[in-house]
């Protein structure tokens, strides 16, 4: 699994490479929870959000297909006891309906074959009133030149299969019946489009 074999050196992208644009996501994410929240969150990879959503909400469940990435996650969290960490596939969640306040799923639409699947999991286990929080990296230019990191991912044999650009990524919620959606944009080397869906 691609995932796995990138697992020890993603930190690097996101903590050097791209650190700008994490921050201000972190920021983001966090201003979001709150200590009442049970939380979410699919595609945690190395728990580069699962650590300040950790330290604020009530209960958070991570989850990720890649058990090394899971491992890092899990270290990174070690001091927070409301943290656990699961394999899931977020096309099949094993959890009840509106079950969490919030749910992340972060730069992981773009990867799956069935995108339109994930989002109605993602909205069943959420509850009435809550937020579903999708962060996913720009992957082309208007020009559709891609980025790097879809080039550099691609080597790896990562397979996009949407490559968004802010315009383009707005019209997906839109096509799939999501009008009640907040957008923002976060510039820098590889951008980053939060897309945040409040369940009706």
């Amino acid at each position: 699994m691609i995932w796995d074999k990138v697992a020890g050196i993603y930190d690097i992208f996101a903590n050097l490479y791209n650190s700008k644009v994490h921050e201000v996501l972190c920021k983001k994410i966090n201003s979001m929870i709150t200590n009442q929240d049970i939380v979410l969150e699919c595609a945690c990879g190395t728990g580069m959000l699962s650590l300040g959503v950790a330290s604020r909400c009530k209960k958070l469940i991570a989850t990720d297909i890649s058990k090394n990435m899971l491992k890092k996650a899990r270290k990174k969290c070690k001091a927070y006891t409301n943290a656990e960490f699961c394999e899931a596939d977020i096309l099949h969640l094993n959890y009840p309906d509106k079950n969490f306040t919030k749910v992340i799923a972060a730069n992981v639409i773009h990867l799956l074959d069935d995108p339109y699947k994930a989002l109605k999991e993602l909205e069943r286990v959420c509850s009435v009133k809550g937020k579903i929080i999708i962060p996913t990296y720009m992957n082309t230019k208007t020009s559709n030149k891609k980025r790097g990191l879809a080039n550099l991912l691609g080597k790896k044999g990562s397979i996009f299969k949407i490559e968004f650009t802010y315009d383009s990524y707005r019209r997906f919620f839109f096509d799939a019946g999501y009008k009640n959606t907040e957008y923002s944009l976060i510039e820098g080397r590889v951008p980053c489009a939060v897309a945040v869906i409040t369940k009706e």
